[in-house]
């Protein structure tokens, strides 16, 4: 059985948590997993990642510069004597897979999960980025992406035989286990048309172009509700719910494992994210069957059949999105025709991606 050290930077709920979450979950007893948390803290899934058989998890702060941590690291791996890492940090693996090529572990992979910078671009830290690319370059046996998106971003013009995309894998029996919904308990009536979007409080999620449409949608018609559901969202939004006494209709909710039941309480989902590496939010969404209207960036192109482009809009054109959900509020038919679960069970077959993964282990 291989020993295998998956490195992120912490537990919280994430396209990147979640995804190695269900990876090990599927291979629960194939491989003896560790994982590194390299912000020295864990987070919501900590449970969940404890009931993997025989994981180790391991709180390991990390900073840019810290060579201290690095030699630690270094001397960790020679003893635990890891068949295989793998870092989730994209460009920020370079340093942790130079630490592994150093203590002769033969299999060090990047993982790319994002297809832009999220920093500010500062010259010194485009400096920083470059060095530990360039340390990716030299020090990893495989280059992984969940999509052709960030593969272009970060290493456009080159053609490397490492260079592997892995798309993301939902087991779609699992997912769509319930159909329980959280109407009731969120005191939404049956006839009403809900709108959803679930992701953690970021500026990449764009939660602001979600709530101005909300405020629109919400003021012209009565029978309009919002569902926001992710960590961070229900403290960072109330105020201004509040202000326009809409809290009964656009509804903030905090991270919640039960996703599938605000995707069963809607009828559309809006998500007009700045940037992604492969949106796993969208894709339960497509699962699920649901219509939606999305951000126009190449990750979510990549992630739809090309008939549907007509539903992207720019992120920021609120006015677009009011047009394009409201078309789907009002001609119901368009919305059922919308349905594209069976297209998204087949696509993101989860034992044939997770296989994907597994083999380049």
């Amino acid at each position: 059985m291989k020993k295998v050290l998956f490195i992120v930077t912490n537990l919280d709920s994430g396209g990147i948590e979640n995804y190695l979450l269900r990876f090990l979950k599927n291979y629960n007893g194939f491989i003896l997993p560790s994982v590194l948390c390299k912000d020295g803290k864990l987070g919501a899934l900590e449970s969940e990642y404890r009931q993997i058989k025989n994981i180790d998890i391991i709180p390991f702060k990390i900073g840019f510069f810290d060579i201290t941590a690095l030699y630690r690291l270094k001397k960790r791996m020679e003893v635990e004597k890891y068949d295989t890492v793998v870092d989730f940090g994209g460009n920020f693996a370079g340093l942790t897979l130079w630490m592994a090529s150093l203590a002769n572990i033969k299999n060090r992979i990047a993982f790319y999960r994002g297809s832009a910078n999220h920093f500010n671009e500062t010259f010194f830290k485009l400096k920083y980025n470059d060095f530990v690319k360039n340390m990716v370059l030299k020090h990893a046996t495989s280059i992984l992406s969940n999509s052709k998106a960030a593969l272009n971003f970060f290493f456009k013009g080159m053609n490397d035989s490492r260079f592997e995309i892995i798309y993301n894998g939902i087991d779609s029996e699992k997912f769509l286990i319930t159909k329980e919904d959280l109407r009731n308990e969120l005191q939404i009536p049956d006839n009403a048309f809900v709108v959803s979007h679930v992701g953690r409080y970021t500026k990449e999620k764009n939660h602001q172009t979600v709530l101005n449409t909300a405020f629109i949608l919400c003021e012209k018609h009565e029978d309009i509700y919002f569902i926001l559901c992710g960590k961070g969202v229900d403290t960072e939004f109330k105020q201004q719910v509040l202000e326009r006494k809409l809290e009964k209709r656009i509804l903030l909710l905090p991270f919640r494992r039960d996703i599938i039941k605000v995707l069963n309480s809607s009828d559309v989902f809006f998500f007009p994210s700045y940037t992604e590496g492969q949106p796993n939010a969208l894709i339960e969404a497509l699962i699920v069957g649901l219509a939606f209207v999305a951000s126009d960036i190449d990750p979510i192109k990549e992630t739809i059949p090309i008939e549907y482009y007509d539903f992207l809009i720019s992120p920021n054109d609120t006015m677009a999105a009011v047009k394009k959900i409201e078309l789907l509020y009002k001609d119901k038919e368009l919305k059922r025709e919308f349905n594209l679960s069976k297209w998204a069970i087949k696509n993101y077959q989860s034992d044939i991606l997770f296989k994907q993964f597994f083999n380049k282990l």
